[in-house]
């Protein structure tokens, strides 16, 4: 019950990679989204098994090589059937797994450095509409990843209403840089764009502060001396 994309850029010799997500289910992002900056990125959905994330993640820092991993994952894991899996690296295109049993329309879209997943869908071109809507945005990967879900979206999304949807980077520090949620709304990517919208100028301020915390900028609240 869920639509992904996964996708990496390069920012000054720095991989960044990221995934954004939208479901009729509550917290999506909570359950399907695996990054681990200087290694990639991996999205677990369908009948969920977040555990297959992080093993993806395990093999691919084991040898670098996602289409490799994807295999060894799929190969030893009971159940697979269920599971719907995505993974990119730190070059090259992604790859996807949509088991047997994966629910109602499904399919998955891949090109250099981004791919695409999803079920229950309104129709199977839904993939191919996200993939292409980021590679013609503009803006920083956050902008990118949301302007290609509401592509989604726009194209059909699922077959019923979205209700959740949230956003996630990782760069090269040890902790997520971008990491917004909408887990229940109405209209959960539109409210996900606003979210981006506060958070964006303030982001890398955020970074600072971690590394660096006696050069970091005012917050700019009452009571910060």
């Amino acid at each position: 019950m869920t639509f992904s994309i996964v996708a990496r850029e390069v920012v000054d010799g720095v991989a960044r990679f990221g995934i954004a997500a939208s479901s009729s289910s509550p917290a999506v992002v909570a359950r399907v989204a695996h990054l681990r900056p200087g290694v990639g990125a991996a999205a677990s959905q369908n009948i969920t098994d977040p555990r297959l994330g992080g093993r993806l993640l395990d093999r691919l820092a084991a040898h670098g090589d996602p289409e490799r991993a994807l295999s060894e994952v799929t190969a030893a894991t009971d159940d697979i059937g269920y599971r719907q899996l995505t993974v990119l690296g730190p070059d090259g295109p992604g790859f996807a797994y949509s088991g047997s049993h994966t629910l109602g329309t499904h399919g998955a879209a891949t090109a250099d450095g981004v791919v695409a997943a999803g079920n229950m869908l309104a129709g199977k071109h839904i993939p191919r509409s996200i993939v292409d809507a980021f590679g013609a945005a503009t803006g920083e990967l956050e902008q990118r990843l949301v302007t290609a879900l509401r592509a989604g979206l726009d194209a059909g999304g699922e077959e019923g209403p979205v209700r959740s949807a949230g956003v996630v980077v990782v760069s090269d520090v040890d902790w997520r840089i971008t990491d917004l949620r909408i887990d229940w709304a109405d209209d959960p990517i539109d409210r996900l764009a606003e979210l981006l919208a506060v958070w964006l100028p303030q982001r890398d301020d955020y970074v600072t502060r971690g590394l660096d915390p006696a050069s970091a900028p005012s917050y700019g609240v009452p009571g910060d001396r």
